[in-house]
């Protein structure tokens, strides 16, 4: 891997849903997450990791120095004993090794190998000790740009599961779609943060890959038609940031061509930067 990065990076990420659930609540009966106060619809952040993570795992196989570490039943204490193996070093129940030096050599192997550890940080203090890193790319949650609606629809399963129920009615279900939401969000990506795990030029570079096309393999019959439709990013000459990131999201406007007419697609929406008055040290990057 080369050298972390030393540019700070700020970026705003739009994606869309037509007849799907972007991502359904659980304390709500899978409903689509909603703001009650304004009937926006939310994606938690959580959730947009996650399709990062299946994508590079998908894209680089899961090898070293793309492993996955927050996976499917994934064993997290087995993947931090291998960092002691590799170590030769013997762990002690729920504490780092009192060498200084050996315990960051533990958090960094963790870093070297997996991607999502680098990228977006871990609580490696469990059973077997591992340490703990912030991660340099961190995530909002989504809103959807307007108030969503959330549609409730019966169906039908034609087979049973026993023949003793052959002669029974069929299985009656709900599934729950947004007819069309399109949702913003907003990234950072620390360059200091970054020398700390190790994150990459080509870690970014995969990031951006993993921000446009992470919906492309997450299809789904809940997810209707999902994907992402602007990816702007803001780079900074400097490690610190040369402006504040508020003052570069709030360059990016996002309207309804006809505010009367209900939006069923991405045309239906205008989306411009403001490119006045523009910040020295900040370039306007769409990868």
């Amino acid at each position: 891997m080369t050298n972390a990065i030393q540019n700070r990076h700020d970026f705003v990420l739009l994606f869309d849903v037509k007849n799907g659930n972007p991502n359904g609540d659980p304390d709500a009966g899978n409903l689509p997450r909603l703001d009650p106060e304004t009937g926006r619809g939310l994606v938690t952040d959580v959730c947009l990791k996650r399709k990062v993570r299946n994508y590079v795992g998908l894209l680089r196989e899961e090898k070293p120095p793309f492993e996955i570490y927050i996976k499917e039943k994934g064993v997290l204490n087995n993947q931090h004993l291998r960092a002691y193996q590799e170590l030769k070093l013997k762990p002690v129940s729920k504490k780092l090794p009192k060498d200084e030096d050996k315990a960051r050599e533990l958090t960094l192997w963790m870093c070297k190998n997996f991607y999502d550890i680098r990228t977006f940080g871990a609580v490696m203090s469990t059973e077997v000790n591992a340490g703990q890193v912030r991660g340099p790319v961190q995530l909002t949650f989504a809103h959807s740009i307007d108030p969503i609606v959330s549609l409730e629809h019966s169906i039908t399963r034609m087979a049973v599961t026993n023949e003793r129920d052959l002669e029974k009615e069929r299985t009656m279900g709900r599934k729950f779609t947004v007819p069309y939401g399109l949702y913003r969000t907003h990234g950072f990506v620390s360059a200091p943060l970054a020398e700390q795990t190790m994150f990459s030029e080509d870690d970014l570079k995969l990031l951006w890959e993993a921000l446009n096309n992470m919906f492309e393999h997450d299809r789904s019959a809940a997810r209707g038609e999902m994907g992402t439709v602007a990816l702007i990013v803001f780079r900074h000459e400097s490690k610190l940031g040369n402006v504040p990131a508020r003052s570069l999201f709030n360059r990016v406007k996002v309207q309804a061509r006809n505010p009367e007419t209900p939006p069923r697609d991405f045309s239906d929406y205008e989306v411009a930067v403001d490119e006045s008055d523009w910040p020295g040290g900040v370039d306007l990057i769409r990868p």
